[in-house]
């Protein structure tokens, strides 16, 4: 595509200032939007997270309640052995029989008890699980409910916004292609450093735009004559007269109309 080259100083002025007030413009509709895209993706991962932990706390219970009924089985089979040696002991032919079928009875009593305090264990860590589940179910309802909020309202901000965006994001586009590529890197580098992202400005009552330093009349002279690039020596911008910059907005405000 044939760049600016063949344009004239004057051309290339109105091109950039154009193109700084559909910039403008779109800095303008992404302020609207401010901080909502970034606190909805804030909370996106927050519940996301808050999700995950709870499917965590969760599966970590049922995994103590799987410890408590395999105690508990180790605590009936524990009985039936008991039940079971005590029988025998009624049958012994002597007191080492006897008093070895005691020690089994003994051991199956320890075996019960061990079992019954792992399960008081359990059941106290399913308990503070539970408070935890609790108190982060309650977080992730608010949190998700915060976030249907801020989607709702970022959609209709952005659906009020949409249409207008495109088409300056287009026209963006358009006229950055017919601009020449080491002027367009210029304004694109003023942007970046500049407040307000305003590399173009007119000057207004004798002051460039977002500057309280004065223009000297020669200065004014010359930028109204359109013959060369002027830059703000104070702010860095590029300079333009206030008719080219009103002609400009009237042309810009007669394409979107």
């Amino acid at each position: 595509m044939a760049k600016s080259k063949e344009l004239t100083v004057e051309d290339k002025l109105r091109s950039l200032y154009r193109l700084q007030l559909i910039d403008s413009r779109i800095d303008t509709i992404k302020s609207v939007r401010g901080e909502l895209p970034l606190e909805v993706e804030d909370l996106e991962d927050e519940v996301a997270g808050l999700t995950t932990r709870l499917s965590n706390l969760t599966e970590e219970v049922a995994s103590f309640d799987a410890d408590i009924s395999t105690k508990k089985i180790e605590i009936e089979e524990s009985k039936t052995a008991s039940k079971k040696y005590e029988k025998q002991q009624q049958a012994v032919r002597n007191n080492r029989e006897f008093d070895s079928l005691t020690k089994e009875i003994e051991f199956q009593a320890l075996e019960i008890e061990l079992a019954e305090k792992r399960i008081n264990e359990y059941l106290a860590k399913i308990q503070q699980k539970k408070e935890v589940i609790k108190n982060t179910t309650e977080r992730l309802e608010r949190q998700s409910s915060h976030l249907e909020h801020k989607k709702s309202e970022l959609e209709a901000i952005a659906k009020e916004t949409e249409k207008e965006e495109e088409l300056m994001n287009k026209l963006s586009q358009e006229l950055s292609e017919k601009i020449d590529t080491h002027l367009l890197k210029a304004y694109n580098r003023i942007r970046t450093n500049v407040k307000n992202g305003l590399a173009v400005v007119s000057i207004e009552r004798g002051a460039a735009g977002g500057s309280f330093f004065t223009i000297p009349p020669q200065v004014q002279i010359e930028i109204a004559s359109r013959k060369k690039i002027t830059i703000d020596e104070h702010s860095g911008r590029i300079l333009v007269d206030s008719t080219l910059a009103e002609e400009e907005r009237l042309a810009l405000e007669s394409v979107l109309a």
